[in-house]
């Protein structure tokens, strides 16, 4: 496996995308990774990431661009690019990534692997670097889905995988493609129509709690940034001075809308076994547009699933725009990470055989 330069290893230089941690050497593993070397996967190497794991296109200043080594001159996406590049290039069959907006289902989905987001404190984050601890979550990335449930049977000691004997069996609610691009649209239905029991389904997309995400951001990085503000790129400086006017105020009213999200996103699902949506509205934009400019698209329809903690995961679904992949988001409630998994198995195994 590859493990994202997030998370701490014992011995290893472990740097978060930081200039100012360049030569970091922690004491400790974080429990993460503890638990997979447990479980027998060895520790392939560390893989480069956006700075502090806040954006979404792994193109770095201080330890270089991450490259998409299925479609050169595209970005990897980010922030754990370098361990979906690591699988797309062959070097590793599994990775460790964290997601905090999309930093998992992003690269998956630009990276054409798959990125599994569980539900929200199902794996530890002890000795990772935080971004906003409400909305960060560690998880699996693999070639296929089956990659990413073994690794959570090692990640969570309570995961316990589960059999459908069918897409029939599931209840399929599909949204958001009307936001993508039109291929995109076309591979994410044509992967959806596969559940025989599939219809629309309105969820909401609200993005005024963003406030939250970064007050909790700010905090994490008031000390560093007072101490080292010339050693952070200008991409990330730039939402932290951002983050560090959010006021009090804006932070509990946030609050409050993400609570009203919340509620109405669980009444919505409730029609549904599980939904299926655009992982990004677009196949991997080219390089050097900059996270600032993308951001607000490519993780438009990742975040939500941050801000109620429900178990999300990135499939690639078909060729779409310049015959780059188009990827599938196949998401659950809380805590129906199992359900998500396995229903992603079987479309998967689906798709497969008919392309």
């Amino acid at each position: 496996m590859a493990v994202k330069d997030l998370f701490d290893t014992a011995g290893l230089t472990t740097t978060y995308g930081s200039a100012i941690f360049r030569d970091h050497v922690p004491e400790r593993t974080a429990d993460a990774v503890k638990r997979l070397e447990a479980a027998g996967f060895a520790n392939a190497g560390k893989t480069n990431l956006h700075e502090f794991a806040w954006g979404i296109t792994s193109e770095n200043p201080h330890f270089g661009d991450v490259p998409n080594p299925i479609a050169p001159g595209r970005v990897a996406g980010g922030s754990s690019g370098g361990s979906a590049a690591a699988i797309a290039a062959g070097h590793v069959e599994l990775a460790l990534g964290t997601d905090s907006g999309g930093s998992i289902r992003i690269p998956a989905a630009c990276c054409a692997v798959v990125g599994f987001k569980p539900s929200h404190g199902r794996v530890p984050l002890d000795g990772c670097f935080a971004l906003a601890p409400s909305f960060d979550h560690a998880g699996p990335m693999a070639r296929d889905v089956a990659g990413c449930a073994r690794l959570m049977e090692a990640l969570d000691p309570a995961f316990e995988p589960i059999d459908l004997p069918g897409l029939d069996e599931l209840e399929v609610g599909v949204t958001w493609t009307g936001r993508a691009d039109p291929l995109v649209r076309e591979r994410v239905e044509e992967a959806a129509a596969r559940f025989p029991r599939s219809r629309p389904l309105e969820l909401p997309l609200d993005e005024s709690f963003y406030a939250v995400f970064r007050h909790e951001a700010a905090e994490i990085h008031q000390p560093l940034w007072s101490e080292h503000p010339e050693l952070y790129g200008a991409n990330v400086a730039a939402k932290i001075e951002r983050a560090m006017e959010v006021t009090d105020a804006e932070y509990e009213t946030a609050l409050r809308g993400r609570a009203l999200y919340r509620e109405q996103m669980t009444e919505a699902m409730a029609a549904v076994d599980i939904v299926v949506a655009p992982t990004l509205e677009m196949v991997a934009p080219p390089t050097g547009i900059g996270d600032l400019e993308l951001r607000d698209r490519m993780i438009r329809l990742t975040y939500p699933f941050n801000a109620i903690g429900a178990p999300a995961l990135a499939l690639p679904c078909g060729p779409a725009e310049d015959g780059l992949p188009a990827s599938a988001q196949v998401v659950g409630p809380p805590e129906a990470d199992a359900l998500v998994l396995a229903a992603a198995e079987l479309l998967e195994r689906e798709l497969q055989e008919t392309s």
